[in-house]
């Protein structure tokens, strides 16, 4: 099964900030396809998709810096195993606004959500696709960046990227995974 999470802060407030860049990739991956069934528990929220192959949406409901308490109840709930295939999408502030990157594996890189999975799970072996929010501005803190909204501009950037996201994410269901991630870290949009 493929178990896209997306993850992001819950609430109005942080609905179009840089740190929500995973629950919008959710959001629209829940347009390319329809939703078989859904469940909310106390951390998570999840969407069966409808899909060539198994495959669940989920959101965790926890803030970011504790996502990982909610990817252990999903993997509990769902009895998930090493044979799902994990796909975290996140912010990354390290990579351009425009860009994507998607991994099979790797460390935290700095990201306070990435960590808390890697803690609550014991491994850092699952999948990522980190969606560029960066270059953070010298004269700005990175919580108050992270945190803060999406100029209208970068939001034209930011829906394209998306879109590719999206792309990437729906051959997943068809194609080797180090051909999707050769294919997709190459390209950009402006």
């Amino acid at each position: 099964m493929l178990v896209f999470i997306g993850l992001g802060n819950p609430g109005p407030r942080y609905v179009l900030t840089r740190h929500n860049v995973g629950f919008l990739f959710v959001d629209e991956l829940l347009k390319k396809f329809q939703i078989g069934s859904s469940y909310r528990a106390e951390t998570y929220e999840a969407f069966k998709l409808k899909s060539q192959s198994p495959a669940i949406a989920v959101k965790p409901l926890t803030y970011m810096n504790n996502s990982g308490i909610a990817v252990r109840d999903l993997i509990r709930d769902f009895g998930l195993s090493q044979n799902d295939r994990l796909i975290v999408i996140y912010d990354d502030v390290w990579i351009p606004l425009g860009r994507l990157r998607i991994r099979e594996r790797g460390s935290d890189g700095g990201h306070n959500g990435v960590k808390s999975i890697i803690s609550s799970l014991g491994t850092q072996e699952f999948s990522r696709i980190r969606i560029g929010i960066g270059p953070k501005p010298d004269d700005i803190d990175m919580v108050s960046y992270v945190l803060g909204e999406f100029t209208d501009s970068e939001l034209k950037v930011l829906w394209k990227v998306l879109d590719l996201a999206i792309s990437a994410a729906q051959e997943m269901f068809a194609a080797d995974f180090k051909k999707v991630m050769s294919r997709y870290n190459s390209i950009g949009v402006e």
